[in-house]
């Protein structure tokens, strides 16, 4: 009875990693099955809301799967490649000054908010402090070198938006640190369970692979999940609901605070969104740049998968909260 035992739990423990090897064929299978159901659907499916729908859905996805790719490739590097002595000696051993400096090495990450949760995952995993590891999730997507010069770009002659922009997110990440720092708890967070770092007498190269395999697949439904939500979003709610809070100064910060949330837009191209919005204040558009890298509906979906429900929900209307302030504190002051 135990050999029988002992032999279930070898298969059950050698099944994933057998299935892991037909995951290009799973990927391939969930690219191909939405427009399988669209022909099956025939008509309906050429409905101009349905397309409308599918469109967006579609552009929020590949907008958002090359940086996730990005994200899971570094997040496998780290977590194959790098000692975990490396993260002791470069942040300080005070985890209340590792959070600011966790914040302003986020400038390193050239990519979005979907690249950025997969490496705060893998630097957990080597030990880094939760703090500094949410400080940098925050801040990469927000002040790394292509978002700062697409801000730029988006926004000629006004040098003072990409300012307020790099420091309201700076802010924002630290505070966001210390803030969990002080109030959160362990129970909140619970990572995927995986192991972390290199193994002695293992290949780095196929821990790589392991590691990113995990990683992407894990993060991918989330995404899809995310995108979808934001689509429904921007099918549902005609125009006219925009023109509504354009006249007011107060309700028009929220306001575009909650559609950056639902909107899904890539940080890369958030900035061409805002300038489009010239009906609102700076104030207001600025907001909409600080709070889409750190809270949107793709982004509260891959934490959820990657740390837990708990902390998503708690994190993110936290993170939405201080972003609004922060934005409107430095906005009112600079612009």
């Amino acid at each position: 009875m135990q050999q029988t035992q002992e032999r279930v739990a070898e298969v059950g423990a050698a099944a994933p990693a057998g299935w892991m090897r037909y995951w290009p064929w799973v990927l391939l299978g969930a690219a191909l099955l939405p427009g399988v159901v669209v022909f099956v659907v025939g008509e309906w499916g050429d409905a101009p809301a349905v397309r409308a729908w599918r469109t967006v859905a579609l552009a929020v996805f590949l907008q958002a799967v090359p940086f996730m790719l990005l994200g899971t490739a570094l997040s496998g590097a780290i977590n194959a490649f790098v000692p975990a002595s490396v993260f002791t000696r470069l942040l300080p051993k005070r985890a209340a000054l590792a959070v600011p400096v966790a914040g302003v090495a986020g400038v390193v990450l050239p990519g979005c908010e979907c690249a950025s949760v997969p490496v705060a995952s893998s630097l957990i995993g080597r030990g880094v402090e939760p703090a500094a590891a949410f400080a940098f999730l925050l801040s990469a997507p927000a002040v790394n070198p292509i978002v700062l010069t697409a801000t730029a770009v988006a926004f000629p002659g006004q040098p003072m938006m990409v300012l307020a922009r790099l420091l309201a997110s700076l802010l924002v990440a630290a505070l966001m640190g210390w803030l969990w720092l002080w109030r959160g708890k362990a129970e909140w967070l619970r990572p995927a369970v995986r192991h972390s770092g290199h193994r002695h007498g293992h290949s780095r190269w196929a821990e790589f692979r392991g590691g990113f395999q995990h990683d992407f697949l894990h993060a991918g439904g989330f995404l899809v999940v995310g995108a979808l939500a934001a689509a429904t979003f921007n099918v549902a709610v005609p125009p006219s609901v925009l023109d509504a809070f354009t006249g007011s100064a107060w309700l028009s910060v929220p306001f575009l605070a909650g559609l950056a949330v639902v909107l899904a837009v890539c940080s890369e191209a958030d900035a061409f969104v805002a300038a489009s919005l010239t009906g609102f204040s700076p104030v207001a558009r600025l907001t909409f740049m600080v709070v889409g890298p750190m809270v949107d509906l793709k982004l509260i979906a891959l934490q959820a998968g990657t740390f837990g429900r708990a902390f998503a929900v708690r994190f993110s209307a936290a993170t939405a909260l201080v972003a609004i302030v922060c934005s409107a504190v430095i906005g009112g002051v600079l612009l």
